[in-house]
């Protein structure tokens, strides 16, 4: 079977600068290096982590024995350093991205409006939805640094008002009134319905088990042309 590098990961110190780096890995592998403290390194053809500045050896380690065991117990396939080898595997509990996630699932299995509606009132509720949430969030992180003591924090903290009056109000309100069509719309999904599991009388076949029409077929996608073939002219 072909090996799915995106499941391997490696952490390890790099024997010429010294530096803690993992690399490899997933769009997952990378939420869970960044969770257990690592810091995301973009580049043009790759990207990968680093420990943050500042920390001593041991904590070093720490951070990547502990990357190491919650890679695993997710399945990843981790190559480390000796120091960082360990046999711990904690425990995994969903995140709330996972949790807002599950709103898209929800979303592509709706069968009408109304049911559409439901969902996206979670995200626009004026008052606990999750726009709202991230409004406040970016309000505390923003006060956050104006009590800190660099010379950029007041930009930062100026540009996140920004980010929260600016765009994200500007979603809130453009989703809850898409929301509110939706409501009032009252109409099934043509290209989609709630299965009855019901055989209707007329069933020929005795194996069936519910009236829903079989999914389309998908049209073969023709081969290219031989290379080196001339194509016939009309």
């Amino acid at each position: 079977m072909p090996r799915t590098t995106d499941r391997f990961v490696d952490i390890r110190r790099d024997p010429h600068s010294d530096e803690l780096l993992a690399r490899g890995g997933d769009l997952e592998a990378h939420s869970i290096l960044q969770r257990a403290g690592f810091i995301a390194v973009v580049r043009l053809h790759e990207t990968y982590h680093r420990a943050p500045a500042g920390l001593t050896e041991d904590d070093e380690s720490r951070l990547a024995t502990d990357a190491v065991a919650r890679l695993r117990a997710a399945g990843y396939h981790v190559d480390c350093d000796e120091p960082f080898n360990t046999d711990a595997r904690p425990a995994r509990y969903p995140t709330l991205g996972t949790s807002v996630s599950h709103l898209a699932e929800r979303l592509r299995e709706a069968t009408d409006t109304a049911e559409a509606a439901d969902i996206l009132t979670e995200l626009t509720a004026p008052h606990d939805g999750i726009l709202a949430g991230l409004e406040e969030t970016l309000g505390a992180l923003a006060e956050f640094f104006d009590g800190l003591s660099n010379a950029t924090d007041p930009h930062t903290a100026r540009r996140l008002r920004y980010l929260a009056d600016e765009y994200v109000r500007v979603i809130h309100s453009d989703l809850a009134y898409t929301r509110e069509r939706l409501a009032d719309r009252h109409a099934p999904h043509p290209g989609r319905r709630a299965c009855a599991e019901q055989v209707p009388d007329h069933e020929p076949e005795r194996s069936a088990v519910c009236a829903c029409p079989p999914p389309p077929r998908a049209l073969p996608v023709p081969a290219p042309p031989p290379v080196g073939a001339t194509r016939l002219r009309r």
